[in-house]
């Protein structure tokens, strides 16, 4: 199936998909600052780069997007229609790296925290950000 769009309207979409600062992170950031605990972002020198490390308490916390991490039984990772065996291979990949970071995490001592974008809505972000806060 080919695509519905056309090569420059889909580059320009792909361009707008965030990395960094996304909504689900920024709800986490600001959460933890309003409870008064301080962070870093995006630390370069651990594996994975954790979208929020917490230096004090050994903890780095894993933000991630339900389509690009692959989030199982979860009605925002949908199989797209079009180049389905590329973007499974992607999906496939992000999930394997995932993997392979947090065993290194682990095992340097670190512990992981990890949100998907889905347990952040309205109806689960209080229980996730205090469940969250207890897993601290």
């Amino acid at each position: 199936m080919a695509d519905v769009h056309d090569k420059a309207t889909r580059s320009f979409n792909m361009s707008k998909i965030k990395s960094k600062d996304t909504k689900p992170e920024l709800v986490v950031r600001k959460f933890l600052f309003s409870k008064g605990f301080r962070y870093k972002l995006h630390d370069s020198f651990l594996p994975g780069k954790p979208d929020i490390v917490l230096p004090k308490y050994k903890t780095v916390i894993f933000v991630n997007g339900c389509f690009w991490h692959g989030h199982d039984n979860c009605k925002y990772f949908v199989v797209p229609k079009t180049r389905t065996d590329w973007w499974l291979n992607k999906i496939n990949r992000n999930k394997e790296n995932d993997r392979h970071n947090i065993e290194k995490l682990m095992m340097d001592g670190w512990k992981i925290l990890t949100i998907f974008e889905c347990e952040l809505n309205n109806k689960k972000q209080e229980i996730t950000l205090a469940k969250m806060l207890c897993d601290l």
